[in-house]
């Protein structure tokens, strides 16, 4: 009789394991064609120091390995003294040999590479003075290489080989050196090592020298741009991002390469003999991505197309009758303009002998006719203007065939300062009681309704010495004073730059900063937009003093030279919070957006300014550098009494300890970007501000000059969604929130902004107002507040502080 066994829960689970655990060791194969190699690149290094050294950073000390070493000859710190191969980690696992790294698409190259380490010893020398580096070559650095042991290198040959032979995924072009996949930090393994030596054995790549010849040439004829040749570094494998300018890693991109393929051309310059190496390699291993290459090249030497951009020369300036007119036949040919009473005039240019009812106003122009062809005409609109919006009505041209070209310029700013010299008389005794109590200097200047009511300059363009003792004789202010800007630089440059830029159709605000600047990516640079820049909302902390070795970031972000600044601030730069939580006010949001307009533009942010905004308003007196453009010292208000140094109390390498005057104060601005930044560096009068200003009044344009659409200035100065003290770039006057800079009575369109220095701007389309306020309040002696904190005595006054000045101004303007 067979007695039957209750089964528990635990008999069951035992059960279960154990035919898993019987059934997983007879695993079936099935075989995948689709698969392949971990290892997909070889690494030649240098070891830079000699064997028992290698020995200790590759074997005893931890944190470097390779998965080989290969020692020279007659090294007295090697036992033995001979080449030899040594493994130091098995190929089937990881050695840390390649650190952060990029080749064909692959990041992280310990990963997927075998390294080989090769003692030899270069003598490097680094000069301080030219400022830090991360990277093993540069201008502050100076390097010997010595030539590789023969019989060395033939160890190297036949260990190339054997791990070729294991290895079939590792293409010719992935033979490379340290520095081909980490060529912002690395030279090895220098310009000795016999690439060409291995080619010849079946290792690596090279060109064919009819290829070079024939590249050479061609791009001698017709030099390839910067932008290509990064491209085609990138499509043989560097990781290089196309910029189109020769930054660092472009030249440390170029550098490895001859290093590799021209060691006895190496100069860093992408010249015809690089492109014609690396054009020559695309062809041989990649032909279709070098055909894809050379047909951009061929597009690329076609003659560019011109913007579609037709610039207006005035608030009205059209062709009648409109060629495309609509249907509301009361809507045609009729404009408005934007007058002042008195004011005013009227051109007109015809096709052919033509007649027609003009009027303004609703009165009919007078005009003598037929207007003839090819003689412009001019009217004074004085009789029948007014203040604010005109009309201009156009009609029964004649014959049908005839166009007329009407055009009436932007209003331009007249003088009456004369008849209101008694209108202001409060305001001109609060500065002139402070310039008696040590406030050094100020000019002041009103535009009201397209006339200047108000220019005065008070006190002196500079006061004291660097003692801070009141000089014997000193400098009287002059209402043709230059003044340092300082962050009105962001809105009459940069901000100025970027609007033309919108209305040229070069920039949408909309876009990622990255669609401009190629190399802004990683750490979530991809999601800022133009905008969040604009409007301070990106997240970067308020400033990175780069002039400073002690700077908060560290030495790595030390910097007084432009280049390195300005990759600095496009690649490195960390983020204080995240994108669009909070606004915070920051130099680096507009250091970055003046190096936009410098990439967009191809020019300086200065040269752009003074060419393409400042010279068609006829501004004489608006620049950067200005010393350096023909200007006198004396033109200038001065600042700080000595340099940058607040008394003598602070210091950083090559500060300047002696009174500023027509150079930009900003440490960063004149150290780090030689003077021009788009966060400061600009210097101006008020008279030149006045025409800015009144161009902003006017919408846009000044004359017969237009910058920008009144729909460009609009979208600029409108308030963000959530952060409304702000538009894009200017500062709001938002229901006064900012009343102490805008004064109480400022209306809620009121738009402007400040200057570290003393200078403050005030925009008001509501009242047809402009306040340009003065300053050098940072000349002054400098003292400790009660909490310790360094103040200028400049800022205690009320004329430094702006909202006293602006509050008078408005009232005297309001309560006539």
């Amino acid at each position: 009789m067979i007695k039957r066994v209750a089964r528990t829960p635990f008999t069951l689970l035992l059960c279960t394991l154990l035919m898993i655990s019987c059934s997983s060791r007879n695993v079936i194969q099935m075989p995948s064609s689709n698969y392949g190699e971990r290892v997909k690149s070889l690494v030649i290094h240098f070891t830079a120091i000699d064997y028992a050294k290698s020995v200790d950073a590759l074997v005893k000390e931890g944190g470097l390995s390779a998965h080989y070493l290969v020692p020279e000859s007659n090294d007295p710190s090697d036992p033995v003294g001979k080449p030899r191969v040594i493994q130091l980690v098995d190929e089937n696992k990881r050695a840390w040999h390649a650190g952060q790294s990029y080749w064909q698409g692959r990041t992280g190259l310990n990963d997927h590479s075998i390294g080989i380490e090769i003692v030899n010893v270069p003598t490097c020398e680094r000069d301080g003075q030219l400022g830090p580096s991360l990277a093993e070559h540069g201008n502050n650095r100076l390097c010997l290489f010595p030539d590789y042991d023969p019989k060395q290198i033939e160890v190297v040959i036949q260990l190339a080989k054997d791990i070729l032979s294991r290895n079939p995924d590792i293409h010719p072009t992935a033979v490379i050196g340290h520095s081909d996949i980490a060529f912002n930090r690395k030279n090895d393994p220098g310009p000795r090592f016999p690439w060409y030596e291995l080619y010849q054995e079946g290792i690596g790549a090279w060109y064919d020298n009819d290829t070079l010849a024939h590249y050479w040439k061609q791009f001698n004829e017709h030099p390839a741009s910067v932008g290509l040749i990064q491209a085609a570094f990138r499509a043989y494998g560097y990781g290089l991002v196309e910029t189109g300018i020769k930054d660092s890693s472009t030249l440390n991109a170029v550098s490895a390469f001859q290093m590799h393929f021209l060691p006895w051309h190496v100069t860093g310059e992408p010249d015809s003999r690089t492109a014609a190496a690396l054009f020559a390699l695309l062809e041989k291993y990649f032909p279709a991505t070098a055909e894809n290459l050379l047909a951009r090249y061929a597009k690329e030497l076609q003659p560019s197309e011109q913007l579609s951009y037709e610039p207006k020369h005035g608030q009205i300036d059209a062709i009648v009758p409109d060629m495309s007119p609509s249907e509301r036949a009361l809507v045609n040919d009729r404009f408005s303009f934007k007058g002042y009473q008195g004011r005013g005039e009227l051109m007109i240019k015809a096709s052919e002998p033509t007649r027609a009812t003009i009027t303004v106003n609703g009165e009919r122009i007078n005009i003598d006719q037929p207007l003839m062809p090819d003689t412009p005409y001019q009217y004074s609109l004085a009789r029948r203007t007014r203040n604010g919006v005109n009309t201009l009505a156009v009609s029964q041209v004649e014959p049908e065939s005839a166009t007329l070209r009407v055009t009436v310029p932007f209003p331009t700013l007249t003088d009456q300062t004369e008849q209101n010299k008694q209108r202001f008389s409060a305001v001109d005794a609060l500065i002139n009681q402070e310039v008696q109590q040590g406030f050094p200097g100020a000019v002041l200047l009103v535009v009201k309704d397209g006339a200047i009511i108000k220019r005065t300059a008070y006190g002196y363009a500079k006061r004291y010495n660097e003692s801070e003792q009141e000089l014997i004789h000193p400098q009287p202010m002059r209402t043709d004073t230059g003044f340092d800007l300082a962050s009105n630089t962001k809105m009459f440059a940069t901000t100025f730059a970027l609007m033309r830029l919108v209305e040229t159709r070069q920039l949408d605000v909309s876009k990622p900063i990255q669609f401009y600047l190629p190399e802004y990516q990683g750490d979530g640079r991809e999601a800022r937009l133009v905008s969040d820049l604009l409007s301070h909302k990106s997240g970067y902390a308020p400033e990175i003093p780069f002039h400073k070795p002690d700077n908060p970031l560290g030495p790595a972000f030390y910097s007084q030279d432009k280049q390195r600044t300005s990759e600095l601030l496009v690649t490195q730069v960390p983020f204080d919070t995240g994108n669009g939580l909070t606004t915070a006010y920051s130099d680096t949001n507009f250091m970055l957006l003046g190096l936009l307009v410098e990439r967009i533009t191809g020019m300086p942010l200065d040269q752009y300014c003074e060419e393409q905004l400042y010279a068609p308003l006829g501004l004489t007196h608006t620049r950067f550098n200005p010393l350096l453009k023909g200007h006198q010292s004396e033109d200038f208000a001065a600042t700080e009494l000595m340099g940058n140094t607040r008394g003598g109390r602070l210091d950083f390498p090559n500060i300047r300890t002696y009174t500023l005057q027509g150079e930009v104060h900003d440490e960063k601005a004149f150290h780090a970007m030689l003077g021009v930044s788009g966060h400061a560096g600009l210097f101006s009068t008020a008279d030149d501000l006045a025409v800015m200003a009144q161009l902003l009044l006017n919408g846009g344009g000044y004359g017969t000059v237009q910058l920008f659409e009144n729909s460009v200035l609009n979208a600029f100065i409108k308030p963000d969604n959530r952060f409304w003290s702000y538009g894009l770039g200017w500062r709001r006057a938002a229901n006064g929130v900012n009343r102490w800079h805008f004064g109480p009575y400022a209306s809620e369109q009121a738009f402007g902004h400040t200057g570290w220095t003393g200078t403050a701007t005030v925009i008001d389309p509501a009242l047809d107002l402009a306040v340009i306020l003065l300053t050098n309040a940072r000349h002054s002696p400098i003292v400790e507040n009660e909490d310790g904190e360094l103040q200028f005595t400049g800022k205690t006054f009320e004329t430094g502080k702006y909202g006293s000045i602006v509050s008078l101004v408005y009232e005297a303007v309001l309560n006539r």
